[in-house]
């Protein structure tokens, strides 16, 4: 059986489902168990686009990050306060906590491994009040390496944020680390400028009976490629990872995440949505991957992934592809849905015969779509200020 990309709805237990849809000229996928990861740039070969992990990607406008001829001469500046619960550092590559969330899996997260100069490590402790991160792009024509660091101590619960921003090409590597029985909510924002080029890959450890909720919004940029990867390492951690992409004319966003479930009694929930409109010609494209992998020893595993796109306008284009493997007939539940359809008639014209106005009707129904997301983000200003530029989007075209 294999794996619809788009204009599909599947759900239920698959242990069959181990591989995607293959084409002409395309790879097939392999096992998520073997991926490779290394440290060592060189260890991976440059990719031409013909690969499963990037047979998606226009390659040409990576600005050099996955081949080598990136300069990354530049600089990402990361701020964060300093405040009662937060301990702010600049660290070398030497210092020991770098690394503990994860290892680069492609070849542009080893390539921004090798090349930063610091590395901000945020430590959470207590119940500190919310803390944002904000970390600004090298600015236009400038190509740089970033990496960031949150972590909590044992028992903690906290807020953090980061946002992202500016212009130029940035290639991070950003690493959560939960230590046991600890709880972080975390919202990650892409508010690029148009010309920004962001690649980036999330390392998520999960500690014994700790809890994540994640929630990522993606509505800047040229191109934006994020890849989070999930690790539990002890039972018992629950990691919930929820987003939303806005991509209108020309814009590429893509989102590939990985579950790894290697340890017994853990729980994991995805959810993302997408929104896309194009305009003179010119394609928004949205792509997520969402893989799923269940490893022997997980047994008692709970886990259910759900992805959905909003097809706005003609000459648009969602591609979906949703992986489940599991090793072991031992779990709680698990299973996959996605789907991408264009805007409902029908519900534009049940809403337009009660009186509503068109274009009042189309925002509505958006709003409706992404509101699932949004009302998991329990910052006022930050969520209002997020609907704010979704209302800024949907007025390029009028949608």
């Amino acid at each position: 059986m294999t794996v619809p990309e788009t204009a599909t709805e599947v759900a239920g237990l698959a242990p069959e489902l181990e591989g995607a849809k293959k084409g002409q000229g395309e790879s097939p996928l392999a096992s998520a168990s073997e991926r490779f990861t290394s440290y060592d740039v060189e260890a991976f070969e440059v990719p031409g686009g013909r690969e499963e992990n990037w047979r998606f990607t226009p390659m040409r406008r990576l600005r050099g990050l996955h081949d080598g001829t990136a300069a990354l001469d530049g600089t990402a500046k990361i701020e964060a306060p300093a405040a009662e619960g937060v301990t702010v550092e600049t660290v070398g590559r030497d210092d020991a906590r770098i690394g503990e969330g994860g290892v680069p899996a492609d070849r542009v997260a080893a390539a921004a491994w090798s090349s930063f100069r610091e590395a901000t490590v945020v430590t959470l402790h207590g119940t500190p009040a919310p803390v944002t991160v904000t970390v600004t792009g090298p600015g236009e024509g400038v190509t740089a390496a970033g990496h960031l660091q949150l972590r909590t101590t044992p028992n903690t619960e906290a807020t953090a944020v980061v946002e992202y921003r500016g212009s130029g090409a940035l290639a991070d590597n950003l690493e959560v680390v939960l230590a046991e029985g600890s709880r972080l909510t975390l919202v990650v924002t892409g508010e690029w400028a148009d010309d920004a080029v962001h690649v980036g890959a999330q390392h998520m450890s999960i500690g014994r009976d700790a809890v994540l909720r994640a929630t990522s919004v993606s509505l800047g940029g040229d191109l934006v490629r994020i890849s989070p990867t999930v690790k539990y390492s002890g039972p018992g951690g629950d990691a919930e990872l929820a987003g939303l992409g806005f991509a209108d004319a020309g814009q590429h966003l893509e989102q590939r995440l990985l579950v790894d479930h290697a340890v017994a009694n853990c729980t994991s929930n995805v959810i993302y949505k997408n929104a896309l409109q194009s305009a003179k010609g010119l394609t928004a494209h949205t792509v997520w991957i969402g893989d799923v992998l269940i490893r022997a020893a997980a047994e008692n595993t709970r886990t259910f992934e759900f992805n959905r796109n909003l097809v706005l306008t003609e000459h648009a284009r969602a591609d979906s592809v949703p992986n489940l493997e599991i090793e072991t007939g031992e779990i709680a539940g698990a299973g996959h849905a996605s789907a991408t359809g264009r805007f409902d008639d029908e519900q534009l014209f049940y809403l337009q015969s009660r009186g509503i106005p068109e274009d009042v009707a189309r925002r509505l129904v958006v709003r409706g779509f992404f509101g699932e997301v949004l009302s998991r983000i329990t910052l006022p200003e930050l969520r209002e200020r997020l609907e704010a530029a979704i209302e800024a989007e949907l007025a390029v075209t009028g949608a």
